[in-house]
């Protein structure tokens, strides 16, 4: 045996139980979509994703290591709004300072956690963390001491641990938890393990801690969720999931689960019965972050309807999933809205009402919010506009002069809000055919750097590059805040 077992009193009890009472062991569902993104989603998109995965009711969401301070920490933050009920874990361990970050980020979170992601296989630890042995040892226990002493709820992840040394991975996973790891996860980062194997192999761990073992498995073989259920058979208290990725696969982990569960003795809290929309919705969410089919080029076929402004909200939001949407009740709300102001005018297709989805949906707190606008312009005559925001329940005026309408109201905006941004960039572009034709206006903005854009719709093309322009303040103001 690798391990002594310290719990066999408590393991034959449980198993007792199990069979002969039906006692359900709850399986702790610790989802990874988030920290293995590599950057690939929006602010936005990140936002709503964690928001579906509360919804499902998952253990914990995983975020990634705090790699830029101003702007990470703001979207954990973020996510902390939102996020009441699952645990939020962000990685940490590389350094002392990436520790204070995390801590930092998960300052106002309901459920906070470090996870210190440390190798420890010998190939690993030398080649990434340039440690050896001894000096990981006395790296595990500082690393873990010192997230103990800013966040309740510490994890040590041992990275790459079928593969390390038997007696070095009994020592860190003691010395971890000496220092205070309130849990363990077991990788299997070569992903090469055989199921059946690597449940032997966890489960002799799993027997020897009195804190939670979890499990943590790739899918390069195709063995993860055999991996995963095998595991928790044997005794293990959680599994790390994602969608879309390479990893234990949450809708079929959940769906297994599911069918099995009841007969094995274990159960978890997933939402069934919204496990398959919300999978889809975060896939959906990832194909458009991996392929942006407007920015290749590629024309979308619509199915076309029509829309007017008798139309109920049940039907716009049916015209939405006809388009491949699955909106929350609050973006439902905002489009339906937007499109009973643009449906006053004329009927509303399957074009118009992409465009209203792609403005309203997903978006930022509107710190400024447009209240009115008046524009004067004319051969004879200056461009000015007059225009009107609101901030906090106050309203605020401003009144500018400008080369042209437009420029008259960028400056209006800015004389209103005390800040001057680059303008990257400005297109205006018709939505659809016809006198009363929507126009689209994006706006980009630059502000430290960073580019921001922003999008807007009406008929009235001054007013769609207004709205444009505040949507890119917005998200600058809220990103800087």
């Amino acid at each position: 045996m690798l391990f002594r077992p310290l719990k066999q009193e408590y393991t034959a009890l449980r198993d007792f139980l199990l069979k002969g009472d039906k006692i359900m062991k709850k399986i702790g569902i610790y989802d990874a979509t988030l920290a293995r993104e590599n950057g690939a989603f929006s602010f936005k998109e990140r936002i709503e994703i964690a928001r579906q995965l509360e919804k499902l009711c998952v253990d914990t969401i995983e975020l990634p290591e705090i790699k830029n301070a101003r702007t990470d920490i703001l979207f954990v933050r973020t996510v902390s709004a939102f996020v009441k009920n699952s645990v939020i874990s962000v990685g940490a361990g590389n350094t002392m300072e990436s520790i204070e970050n995390a801590a930092a980020a998960l300052e106002n979170t309901a459920n906070p956690c470090i996870r210190i992601e440390l190798p420890l296989s010998t190939a690993l630890m030398e080649y990434s963390a340039r440690k050896k042995a001894p000096a990981m040892l006395s790296w595990i226990e500082a690393t873990i001491k010192k997230a103990k002493e800013l966040c309740k709820r510490v994890e040590f992840c041992a990275v790459d641990a079928t593969r390390a040394e038997a007696a070095f991975l009994k020592e860190a996973l003691k010395t971890a938890v000496s220092a205070g790891a309130d849990s363990l996860c077991i990788c299997d980062s070569a992903g090469t393990k055989m199921p059946d194997d690597f449940a032997d192999f966890v489960s002799e761990i799993a027997n020897s801690f009195s804190v939670p073992v979890g499990v943590s498995c790739e899918n390069k073989c195709s063995f993860a969720v055999a991996q995963a259920i095998l595991s928790v058979r044997r005794g293990v208290d959680f599994v790390k999931t994602d969608i879309g990725s390479n990893g234990v696969d949450l809708e079929a982990f959940s769906d297994m689960i599911k069918n099995c569960g009841n007969d094995y003795g274990f159960t978890a809290d997933i939402k069934q019965t919204e496990l398959h929309r919300i999978v889809k919705q975060i896939a959906r969410i990832s194909d458009n972050a991996k392929t942006d089919t407007a920015a290749a080029g590629i024309s979308v076929e619509y199915e076309e309807f029509r829309l007017d402004k008798n139309d109920t909200e049940e039907a716009v939001f049916a015209a939405a999933v006809k388009l491949g949407y699955d909106l929350s009740e609050e973006d439902c709300a905002k489009v339906y809205e937007e499109f009973r102001r643009v449906a006053e005018k004329k009927n509303v297709g399957a074009k118009e009402l992409d465009a209203i989805i792609a403005t309203v949906a997903l978006q930022v707190p509107e710190t400024y919010k447009l209240e009115n606008y008046v524009i004067t312009s004319g051969n004879i005559i200056s461009s000015s506009a007059q225009i009107t925001l609101s901030k906090n329940g106050e309203n605020i005026q401003g009144v500018q002069i400008g080369d042209g309408p437009v420029n008259a109201a960028f400056l209006a905006i800015e004389s209103i809000i005390g800040a001057h941004y680059e303008l990257d960039d400005f297109q205006i572009q018709s939505v659809t055919e016809g006198r009363q034709a929507l126009g689209s206006a994006i706006v980009k903005l630059r502000s430290n750097g960073k580019l921001y854009s922003g999008n807007g719709i009406s008929t009235d093309i001054i007013g769609a590059s207004i709205k444009a322009y505040i949507n890119a303040v917005n998200k600058i103001v809220y990103e800087e805040a």
